[in-house]
């Protein structure tokens, strides 16, 4: 039996502090922190969402977080500032070490997905842009569930559209709130 591992994308192959550089040129130190802070609150936002079943793409969620962080440091980007943030987002750049292992690891046999709370098209995309979109047997996206990880349905989904059983799959992620509701939801979890 083949083993199917599925890769979250924002924070585990994709790393979304990438904004930092344009942001520094803006705001000098202060964009590490606003970046974080900005990624925290994305994700809150998605969390609430999910349980409030308020469901809303999670490029929603990324730019009514951004609006947040901006009135949070005081930082009034212009709307044309705020467009370019939205458009690095959908080139956000890969982890250094993603690339060779994927392939390695697909080379192995390995069945890969990328599962995602960003929209089956924003993950294409970045893993267009990235240069690893060969590596994928699929993407299995939030958005048919409109909810948001760690909800336990969309566990469920993405075994059912990868078909595939819960013990011979994996979920890999940077995130532990992920690792925990894959685990939870009685999937492998790394």
């Amino acid at each position: 039996m083949s083993v199917t591992l599925a890769f979250d994308v924002y924070g585990t192959l994709i790393d979304t502090r990438g904004v930092v550089g344009l942001l520094e040129g803006w705001m000098g130190d202060l964009a590490e922190d606003f970046s974080q802070c900005w990624r925290e609150k994305q994700l809150e936002y998605a969390f609430r969402r999910a349980l409030m079943r308020h469901y809303a793409d999670f490029s929603v969620c990324t730019r009514e977080a951004l609006d947040h962080t901006c009135l949070r440091f005081d930082q009034p980007l212009t709307d044309e500032q705020k467009n370019e943030l939205m458009a690095f987002y959908r080139k956000l750049p890969v982890y250094e070490d993603v690339p060779e292992a994927l392939r390695a690891l697909k080379l192995e046999g390995y069945r890969l997905y990328a599962f995602s709370n960003g929209s089956r098209r924003s993950v294409a995309g970045l893993l267009e842009h990235a240069g690893i979109a060969d590596c994928f047997h699929g993407i299995v996206s939030v958005e048919e569930q409109r909810s948001f990880k760690p909800d336990p349905g969309v566990y469920s989904y993405f075994l059912r559209e990868a078909k595939v059983l819960n013990h011979s799959s994996w979920l890999i992620s940077g995130n532990p709130f992920d690792v925990i509701g894959a685990i939870s939801a009685g999937m492998n979890g790394a």
